[in-house]
């Protein structure tokens, strides 16, 4: 240790109390953390890149500083689903310290890893006054029985309307209306259940009729648009 003249000439002036730092809730515990290990959680964050066109979902279970699992859900930007491939085999293995300081290739990756830490070391964790916290696979969860992101994607304009697009179903294949071509209700398809039932071995057409489902007075409509053409 190198010390300024200033310092060395110094007389020393001895310690009082020693303040310990703010006990964390962490899976159902108060633990004083002082080193990486003592560190351990399940949460999610969002990160965004620099011009904003796309955002991150992040979801990280910490069990003493390691980082057991992660889902990394992207959108807005092609490239980032690729920067997300690279980004989960970084991830898992590395204490919660490495992580922040890995490029994670993608601004919105990198952000996102900025706000779990925070959200982490603080304490401020979904399984905090959960005992033992969350089981490595929880993750999943969020996915559902078809392992894929819920997305929602909306378009509208002012001379022609709304047009739903995407919804946690699936893809929307039509939108209902009313006399007042006031929207009522919409189709979709599972594209996750088809998937799976061709996987299983049935044929395009058979998988796409089991796939698809319906919301709102869908039966009531006056017509039903396509939302991608008409």
């Amino acid at each position: 240790m190198i010390y300024s003249k200033e310092v060395e000439m110094m007389c020393p002036v001895a310690k009082g109390a020693k303040h310990e730092p703010a006990p964390i809730p962490e899976e159902g515990k108060w633990v004083y953390s002082k080193e990486i290990k003592d560190i351990s959680g399940f949460t999610h964050g969002v990160g965004w890149c620099a011009p904003q066109q796309g955002a991150c979902k992040l979801t990280l279970n910490v069990k003493e500083g390691i980082i057991e699992e992660a889902l990394v859900e992207t959108i807005g930007c092609s490239g980032m689903t690729h920067s997300a491939a690279m980004a989960a085999e970084v991830l898992q293995g590395k204490t919660i310290l490495e992580a922040l300081n890995t490029d994670l290739v993608c601004d919105a990756i990198n952000t996102a890893m900025r706000e779990l830490f925070l959200q982490i070391v603080y304490g401020r964790t979904q399984s905090a006054f959960s005992d033992d916290g969350l089981v490595v696979g929880a993750g999943l969860e969020d996915l559902g029985k078809g392992l894929r992101s819920q997305v929602g994607t909306m378009y509208a304009t002012k001379a022609k309307g709304v047009r739903y697009l995407e919804m946690a179903e699936g893809y929307v294949t039509g939108i209902a209306l009313d006399a007042d071509n006031e929207v009522i209700g919409y189709q979709f398809v599972n594209l996750g259940k088809m998937t799976d039932f061709i996987k299983a071995g049935d044929d395009p057409t058979t998988a796409w009729e089991k796939s698809k489902g319906q919301y709102g007075r869908v039966d009531d409509a006056v017509k039903i648009i396509d939302p991608r053409k008409e």
